[in-house]
């Protein structure tokens, strides 16, 4: 079955992270983080509704430049969310231009800014072109059961970190996953379509047996049909949705693991910063990241069905294969044979590849230069 959500590391693992999400079907797109995103086309940034920020040290956050630039003079909407302190940096970002032309805009972007603190109250304020991006607050609440963003077809939960500053992993769920079997449309002399698009649709809004549901070729050719929503259920299979965890920028303490295996728990799909090799377990601690061995580890004890470790150090350019093998061995620890062997994987399906149901597709593109990767203070 092929999944609704399809990520992809925009920089590899040695780049800027950034994560993006693309919803199948749908020109639709959420990131996570917003490191260099140049690699994006604009026409994937504009597909864009929510850009969730782990944290805004400039690996993470650079990237919101090139979103503002891309997205200045189009009718747009982007929903941002980040750790407490966040809405002063986006403000400033913003403030670092002069827009006293914007009356000449017929469009008008729209950022809207959640700011979650250490005691899961939020804070949101919208800020828009035609205002000159002026601060407008919106209202105030709290994180329910760790979920940020809540509503079909997904959503998605936090979990507050300590990087020596407060760093956000997340966990993107999707409500269902919904399958269509082809053969039980030909056996009904029903056609594959568009409308099938608004069938899954009906099974995630959970609608009722008598909606009606328009079929046919193109929804606006003769010969569009209704058929109540219960006479097609048959040709659906609804299983649990797919989930994908993101954690990045993290001290190996305690207290980080339990939140995170708490966030992360039988995940289909686990990102993880390994930003240095275990024998450079001294230097991670020093600087707040996980080593290639403490990612393998969380991810086992989380039950996790596979594993992406990005964020290596620069130091380690021509040495992906020896990360990948130190994170691969501490996933696989005391699992021998079986489903084991699966959840665990090589570093040709686990690690450089994304899930797709029972296939792989390519996940990032760990074939960028060493000019072309960012290094950073912290690795």
């Amino acid at each position: 079955m092929r999944p609704f959500l399809h990520p992809t590391l925009v920089n590899g693992r040695f780049g800027d992270p950034a994560l993006y999400i693309e919803t199948l079907f749908e020109k639709r797109a959420i990131l996570f983080d917003l490191g260099d995103i140049t690699a994006l086309s604009p026409r994937k940034i504009q597909r864009l509704e929510h850009v969730f920020v782990s944290h805004t040290h400039i690996d993470h956050f650079i990237g919101f430049d090139r979103l503002l630039r891309v997205l200045v003079g189009r009718e747009k909407k982007i929903n941002l969310y980040g750790p407490e302190g966040f809405i002063d940096h986006v403000h400033h970002k913003l403030h670092g231009y002069r827009w006293n032309l914007v009356d000449r805009y017929l469009c008008d972007l729209v950022f809207v800014v959640t700011e979650i603190d250490a005691s899961l109250d939020t804070r949101t304020v919208r800020f828009r072109l035609k205002a000159a991006f002026a601060e407008e607050a919106i209202g105030s609440g709290r994180i329910v059961e760790g979920i940020v963003r809540s509503g079909p077809p997904f959503r998605v939960s936090a979990a507050l970190l300590e990087h020596r500053t407060p760093s956000l992993a997340f966990a993107i769920k999707e409500a269902v996953h919904v399958n269509v079997w082809k053969s039980r449309l030909t056996e009904l002399e029903l056609p594959v379509g568009p409308w099938l698009r608004e069938l899954k649709r009906a099974v995630i809004d959970n609608k009722p047996d008598d909606f009606p549901i328009r079929i046919g070729l193109q929804p606006t050719t003769s010969d569009v049909r209704e058929i109540p929503f219960a006479h097609l259920r048959n040709v659906l299979t609804v299983t649990p949705g797919q989930k994908i965890a993101y954690v990045t920028d993290v001290a190996d303490t305690a207290a980080n693991r339990n939140a995170i295996i708490g966030l992360v728990q039988n995940a289909d799909l686990l990102f993880i910063e390994a930003a240095f090799a275990e024998s450079d377990a001294a230097l991670a601690a020093e600087r707040a990241h996980l080593t290639t061995v403490a990612a393998g580890q969380i991810g086992r004890e989380a039950g996790v069905r596979r594993i992406e470790p990005f964020h290596f150090s620069p130091r380690y350019a021509g040495d992906e294969k020896r990360m990948l093998n130190e994170v691969n061995a501490a996933f696989a620890a005391e699992i021998s044979g079986g489903a084991g062997a699966l959840r665990a994987g090589t570093s040709s399906s686990a690690f450089t590849r994304t899930v797709s149901g029972d296939r792989f597709a390519p996940c990032g593109n760990s074939s960028r230069s060493s000019a072309a990767r960012t290094a950073t203070s912290s690795r």
